[in-house]
């Protein structure tokens, strides 16, 4: 294991065993701490939360960007405690080459990479460091940082890439699909179910609504030459009140994968009577929208492993859809793999976290180019 690797692990290790699925600040704090006592960068904890870092000098801003928090842990990820210790560290451990805990994969690991390639890089333009807050709760950092006018030029960010093409191979996403999330509220009239004609079956309504979800086109693009589709299925239905009783209301859960610049035209199923459709959730894609700032993280990409990577596309929604939302021109490269996040026996490779390390230091000092 090279110095670097060790150096990125034990800061994954830190990092890990810190709580952060329902309170960031602690973590928070350990990352401000680390940059100010690591680098001689400009550091600001906003007041969301996040945390911003920013060295170098440049007309152009390449930064290096993450998360802090994770989702709920699973009791095995959380060390024993007292009985006034209502937050106890989690466990970290590793084995054969990884480090197992919550947040290992998503996104601690790559976090700690891109923080220790901030401290090192010579960078071609100005470096960004950032690190959000409530990328699991819809990217509420992001947002808010983005509408604080954090704006850089380009990012990179370190949600997993890492066996899309081929195992223990770190690839560069050049797209993502987004997630839009829906509800559609059948209502009709109540009536005793042995005269069913004396009312008006919201469950009828919703199963109408939902034929009509069936038979809907689901829009596809190309993104640097890379196809991409979008989906939607429904994944809940709920409704009835009584095995005698002609419902009033159902409820049918949407759950919809979107592509840059196009969706699923589900507003078509109010045109069943009685359904309206309500949007809960709606997470941008991502497209890169320059093929020379694409191909010099493929280039970073190769340079750092063994492997041949390649441009891929990430089904998943990440920060990055927020961000080339609001401008910024952004590629997906980290160590996690494909199934690990989330996950009870969540875990990392601790090569390719010092892979992942190589990949934003060589992309820093590459970026842009003269």
């Amino acid at each position: 294991m090279s110095r670097n690797t060790a150096a990125v692990a034990e800061l994954t290790r830190r990092l890990v065993s810190i709580p952060s699925h329902d309170d960031e600040r602690a973590a928070g704090d350990a990352i401000e701490a680390w940059l100010h006592a690591e680098t001689d960068a400009a550091v600001r904890r906003d007041d969301h939360g996040n945390v911003v870092a920013r060295r170098g000098e440049g007309e152009t801003s390449v930064a290096l960007v993450g998360h802090h928090d994770v989702v709920n842990p699973d009791a095995s990820q959380r060390a024993a405690g007292g009985p006034d210790d209502a937050d106890p560290e989690y466990v970290v451990e590793e084995r054969d080459g990884r480090l197992y805990g919550r947040g290992a994969a998503d996104m601690k690991g790559s976090l700690a990479a891109a923080m220790c390639a901030f401290r090192d890089a010579d960078p071609a333009a100005e470096l960004v460091f950032a690190s959000f807050v409530g990328e699991e709760a819809g990217g509420v950092g992001a947002r808010a940082a983005i509408d604080d006018g954090f704006a850089p030029d380009y990012a990179v960010v370190g949600e997993g890439t890492t066996g899309y093409s081929a195992p223990d191979t770190t690839d560069v996403a050049v797209a993502h699909r987004g997630r839009r999330g829906s509800t559609l509220l059948a209502s009709g009239t109540a009536a005793h179910a042995s005269e069913p004609g004396a009312g008006a079956n919201a469950v009828y309504r919703a199963c109408d609504a939902v034929d009509v979800v069936r038979d809907l086109p689901t829009p596809g693009t190309t993104v640097l030459g890379h196809r991409m589709r979008g989906s939607a299925a429904v994944t809940e239905i709920e409704g009835g009140s009584g095995w005698n009783v002609v419902p009033a209301e159902c409820s049918v859960t949407i759950d919809e994968r979107t592509v840059p610049g196009e969706r699923v035209p589900l507003d078509r199923v109010e045109s069943v009577e009685g359904v309206e459709w309500i949007v809960d959730q709606d997470l941008p894609p991502m497209a890169c929208d320059d093929e020379a700032f694409a191909d010099a993280a493929l280039a970073a990409a190769d340079a750092a492993q063994s492997g041949t990577p390649e441009h891929v596309v990430k089904p998943h929604a990440t920060d990055a859809g927020w961000l080339a939302g609001a401008g910024t021109t952004c590629v997906v490269a980290g160590a996690s793999e494909p199934g690990e996040a989330h996950t009870d026996d969540e875990s990392v490779s601790i090569d390719v976290l010092g892979r992942c390390q190589r990949l934003y230091c060589d992309l820093a000092e590459r970026w842009p180019v003269e």
